[in-house]
């Protein structure tokens, strides 16, 4: 069933966008403006290391207690940012910001428990159902700061204090939805497995390899242009309204049209997707590095679109990707998740040292070589079908 594994992202989305949109207000005026952003830092590499966590409870409890266990520790780390906000020790929210990224990872690997619970055919479409939930989440979570802010304040507590309980609040919501999950079905009919001309690149589990560096490149490319993105802006004289519009355009591109990505997907196969996404973060990226006209907010719509084509569509070869049990399965979609997080801190704090070097067209070029010999691996990636045991076993019993 996937309305327990959509409703439960979308929850801890909610969450984890109502603690970071806060925290670095907090730490700001505990230990400075130069530090706001580590919050957000504890909460990326909590993600990474709880991908890694999730990844091998799976490995062992099974998909729907690994996500339960995940969102249980976001409810703790919550509770830590609470008691951070109301007079505790600051380094309670960064301990909270962390455990609240094994939830964050959680949902993120949730995309997997929907495609176990669909047929092959319709895979994609749900990986990409969940990927689309995060816009409720990311959009639905702000409006509520204001009303959050104001029952904390008429209880006695500081103001800043509801966002944190905000989250707290929705990182239990989704674990009582993730109580709802069921164990998937998944499909051992016909796995992805490596094609002659690859295989001799990277090896035997070069399908895995393909799949997540496309992932971990489109996520590196998006976040590395973002994270610039407002000191271009200010750079350029645009108001903090211009910013706010931008950044919702982007966002939308990211998620709204994931939908339409999962049908391209169950239609045409991931590679193409792939190569699509690849060709459209590093042109956009491109047309970023240009003035702040006309055409700079629909290219950032497109990076984030961009990102959504690479991300679904490395998510669904790497879901069909059978070398293995189930659970080494589970390991390498951990592990791949790991990676992308990762490197996003590292691109973070990357980006703002290239665009001070050499601006967006510095940053844009730095995208283009790191997509442009991806595409070629790619293009001349060639999955084959191979039968599994115990499709062959159905198959000799029916002979």
């Amino acid at each position: 069933m996937l309305i327990p594994v959509v409703l439960a992202a979308a929850l801890m989305n909610a969450a984890m966008v109502a603690a970071s949109a806060v925290s670095t207000i907090l730490v700001a005026g505990h230990l400075g403006p130069s530090v706001a952003g580590l919050p957000n830092t504890a909460g990326v590499l909590g993600t990474a290391a709880g991908a890694v966590m999730v990844g091998r409870l799976t490995a062992r409890l099974g998909r729907p207690q690994a996500l339960r266990i995940g969102y249980a520790v976001s409810v703790a780390g919550a509770a830590l940012t609470v008691l951070a906000a109301v007079g505790a020790p600051i380094a309670l929210l960064f301990l909270g910001m962390l455990l609240l990224g094994a939830g964050n990872a959680a949902a993120l690997l949730s995309r997997y428990a929907a495609a176990d619970v669909v047929t092959p055919s319709r895979q994609a479409a749900a990986m990409s159902t969940v990927v689309w939930a995060s816009t409720a989440g990311a959009v639905g979570g702000p409006f509520l700061l204001e009303p959050s802010q104001q029952v904390v304040s008429a209880a006695g507590f500081p103001a800043i204090a509801g966002a944190f309980l905000l989250a707290v609040m929705a990182a239990f919501a989704a674990l009582v939805a993730a109580a709802r999950i069921r164990p998937g079905r998944i499909s051992t009919d016909a796995v992805a497995v490596d094609g002659p001309a690859y295989r001799g690149v990277v090896g035997v589990r070069g399908t895995a390899v393909v799949a997540g560096a496309v992932m971990l490149v489109g996520h590196l490319v998006m976040v590395a242009m973002m994270t610039s993105v407002p000191v271009h802006v200010h750079q350029h004289g645009q108001g903090m309204s211009a910013l706010g519009v931008m950044l919702s355009v982007h966002t939308f591109g990211m998620f709204a049209l994931a939908p339409v990505t999962g049908w391209l997907i169950d239609r045409y196969g991931p590679r193409p997707v792939m190569l699509a996404g690849l060709v459209t973060v590093a042109g956009s990226a491109v047309a970023i590095s240009g003035p702040v006209g006309a055409a700079f907010t629909p290219a950032l719509f497109v990076l984030g679109y961009g990102w959504n084509l690479c991300y679904l569509g490395g998510s669904a070869l790497l879901s069909r990707t059978g070398v293995g049990t189930a659970a080494a399965r589970a390991k390498r979609e951990s592990r791949v998740e790991a990676w992308v997080w990762g490197v996003s801190a590292i691109a973070t704090a990357a980006s703002t040292w290239l665009f001070a070097e050499g601006g967006f067209p510095l940053l844009a070029g730095v995208s283009t070589v790191l997509a442009a010999p991806l595409l070629v691996v790619v293009a001349a990636y060639r999955p084959t079908v191979r039968r599994s045991v115990d499709a062959e076993r159905k198959a000799a019993a029916a002979r």
